[in-house]
C-alpha cells in the first residue's frame, strides 16, 4: 500500500555534525536481463542469501525484483517483465549494472526537501509504504548519469526488506564469503564533469571531498576525487578520463555504458584471502597481476606485514596509508558488456583507496582491454 506522506516538507534546516544527511547505504539495486538467474549467480558464487521477492503476484507489474543479503550488504536485483518500459530501455541503453544507490536516512521528508532545494531533480515524492511488518518512508532523486538515489527511512519496519516484497525462506543456508559491508561505490563521469559531479554530492547530500588522485600509464590516464559523508559510511570515488595515447578503462566504461554511471562496487571483507580463495573456487575471474608488481612491493612500501608469496598466489594487492595498510582485489567484468565489476577490500587501518595500486590496476585492465580489442 502506498500513500502520499503526510509529513510536510520542512523549512531550511541544519543537522548537527554528528548526524549527516545520509546515514549510510540501505541497498544497491542492479538492473539485469534475468533477475532469477542473476540472483542465483550472486547467491551461489558471491554468497548472498535471497531474502525477499517482488513479482507480478506481489508488486509492480513492470518488473521482478529479488533482494539478497550478506553481512550488512543488501543487493536488489531487478529485471523487466516486458520488452517495453523504463527498465528495458535503461538496460538497452546502459547495459547491466547499478541503477539505484539507496540511502538510509533519518527523515525522508527533510532530506528530500534539502536535496531538491540544492539542485537535485526529484524522481518520486515522499511516500509511505505499509505491510504487516510496519511502514517505510521513501523518496528518490536523480544522481550522476542514469543513477537514482532513493531515501529510505525504515526505523518503524521489521520485515526482511521492504513493503511490497514476499519474504523468501531459503531451502538451505547460503555459505557466507565473509563480505560484510559496501566499502565504496565508484562512479565514472565524462571528461570535464569531475568537479561538477563532486560539487553535486557535496551540495545536495552534504558530502565532503576526502581524497584526490591522478594516475597515468604508458597508454592512459585518469583523474579522481572521493566524496563521502561525515561518518565515512558512504564513499564515492568519482573518476574521469584524462588525455592518453589510447582509450582508458574509464573511457571504455563510458563508451559501453553510454554515459556516466557506476563502474564498480567495492565489498568489504573480514578475510580477503579466504574471500578470494572461495570466489576463485566458485569460478570468479580476477584481473591478472604481473609478477613484477610483487617484486616491486617492498621497494615501494618497505617491509610489509603480509606474506608476499601468499599475496601473489591469490593476486591480492597491498597499499599503505597514513593509519595502516589495505588489501584489495578486482574481478573481471561481470556482465558480458563491460559495465560493472567488483572490488574486494580489507582495511588494516588505512582509510585510502589503494592509490599506489591504481597504476598496477590500470595496467592489468589494459591487458584485458587489449584482449577484447578495446585498447
Amino acid at each position: 500500500m502506498s500513500e502520499t506522506a503526510s509529513l510536510a516538507l520542512c523549512d531550511p534546516f541544519e543537522l548537527p555534525e554528528s548526524e549527516p544527511l545520509v546515514a549510510g547505504i540501505d541497498h544497491v539495486e542492479l538492473y539485469t536481463g534475468n533477475a532469477r538467474q542473476a540472483a542465483y549467480y550472486y547467491s551461489g558464487v558471491f554468497g548472498f542469501t535471497p531474502v525477499a521477492i517482488s513479482d507480478l503476484s506481489k508488486g509492480p507489474r513492470d518488473r521482478l525484483s529479488i533482494a539478497l543479503v550478506q553481512g550488512n550488504i543488501r543487493l536488489l536485483i531487478t529485471s523487466p517483465v516486458s520488452p517495453d518500459g523504463e527498465i528495458a530501455h535503461d538496460l538497452a541503453e546502459h547495459g547491466e549494472g547499478v541503477k539505484n544507490i539507496a540511502f538510509r536516512v533519518h527523515d525522508v521528508a527533510e532530506v528530500f526537501d534539502h536535496a531538491v532545494r540544492h539542485g537535485a531533480k526529484p524522481v518520486s515524492e515522499p511516500a509511505i509504504n505499509k505491510d504487516p511488518y510496519g511502514l517505510v518512508l521513501s523518496a528518490s532523486v536523480a544522481g550522476c548519469g542514469n543513477v537514482v538515489h532513493s531515501f529510505i527511512q525504515r526505523d518503524s519496519y521489521f520485515g526482511d526488506f521492504l513493503p511490497g516484497y514476499l519474504d523468501l525462506s531459503p531451502s538451505s543456508p547460503v555459505p557466507s564469503l565473509g563480505l560484510t559491508a559496501i566499502d565504496h561505490v565508484a562512479i565514472s563521469v565524462s571528461c570535464g564533469e569531475l568537479d561538477q559531479s563532486c560539487d553535486f554530492y557535496q551540495r545536495v547530500f552534504g558530502f565532503f571531498e576526502s581524497h584526490a588522485e591522478d594516475v597515468s600509464t604508458e597508454y592512459s590516464a585518469m583523474t579522481s576525487k572521493v566524496v563521502q559523508n561525515s561518518t565515512g559510511t558512504v564513499k564515492f570515488p568519482i573518476v574521469c578520463p584524462a588525455a592518453g595515447k589510447r582509450k582508458s578503462q574509464v573511457e571504455e566504461f563510458l563508451l559501453n555504458h553510454r554515459g556516466p554511471g557506476v563502474q564498480h562496487l567495492a565489498f568489504l571483507s573480514d578475510d580477503i584471502f579466504e574471500s578470494v580463495r572461495l570466489l576463485r573456487a566458485n569460478g570468479v575471474s580476477f584481473l591478472d597481476i604481473p609478477a613484477s608488481y610483487y617484486e616491486a612491493v617492498e621497494s615501494r612500501l618497505g617491509a610489509v606485514p603480509e606474506n608476499l608469496s601468499r599475496l601473489q598466489e591469490l593476486g591480492i594487492l597491498i597499499d599503505r596509508g597514513d593509519e595502516g595498510y589495505l588489501l584489495q582485489m578486482f574481478t573481471q567484468h561481470i556482465p558480458s558488456r563491460p559495465t560493472l565489476f567488483v572490488e574486494l577490500i580489507q582495511r588494516k587501518g588505512a582509510n585510502g583507496f589503494g592509490g599506489g595500486n591504481i597504476r598496477a590496476l590500470f595496467e592489468a585492465v589494459e591487458r584485458e582491454q587489449a584482449r577484447r580489442g578495446n585498447l
